[in-house]
């Protein structure tokens, strides 16, 4: 049987971050697991209660200029790798690993764990409550929707929304 173990309670130096620029903001009540692993650019706002989880054998980098709203959940074991001038809604949910799917006679829970980044270029938007699954690139000035589920590429300056995300329209040149 599985021996679960805490992660701990995600406080946090500054200190000890692998890059944290200057002019930022990381308000109350964020919790950040392993910032030996984080790159944060310069000028960045993460919110109220925002979890970050680094992750000892994946990568988080965060661009200049990026916004990181309340309540967002990003899991770095696969990687995240955010551009700058980001925008990331409330509550959105970036997830970098999913279970494999066993034979039915091994618990889910039991399969291993895949990996796969998720790259959100520079100038994208990303709604509240969307979520971000593993192994997706978002390209450079995308939109996607409040409440998206996003589970593949969307290319650069699209708008998608929906679950699953689907393109809806290119933004105007």
């Amino acid at each position: 049987m599985r021996q679960f173990r805490s992660h701990g309670d995600g406080r946090f130096s500054t200190d000890d971050f692998k890059l944290l620029g200057d002019r930022g903001v990381i308000e109350a009540g964020v919790r950040i697991w392993h910032p030996e692993t984080i790159e944060v650019g310069q000028n960045v706002y993460v919110g109220h209660d925002a979890m970050i989880k680094g992750y000892p054998s994946g990568y988080i980098t965060i661009g200049d200029d990026t916004w990181i709203g309340q309540g967002v959940f990003m899991h770095g074991g696969g990687g995240i790798a955010l551009g700058q001038r980001v925008g990331i809604g409330p509550f959105v949910r970036m997830l970098t690993s999913s279970h494999e799917i066993p034979t039915r006679n091994v618990a889910i829970l039991d399969a291993p764990l895949r990996f796969a980044p998720i790259t959100i270029e520079d100038d994208v938007d990303v709604g509240v409550g969307a979520i971000i699954l593993p192994g997706v690139r978002i390209g450079k000035g995308a939109q996607i929707g409040a409440g998206a589920i996003v589970t593949r590429d969307v290319p650069a300056y699209a708008i998608a929304a929906g679950n699953p995300a689907t393109v809806i329209r290119m933004r105007d040149p």
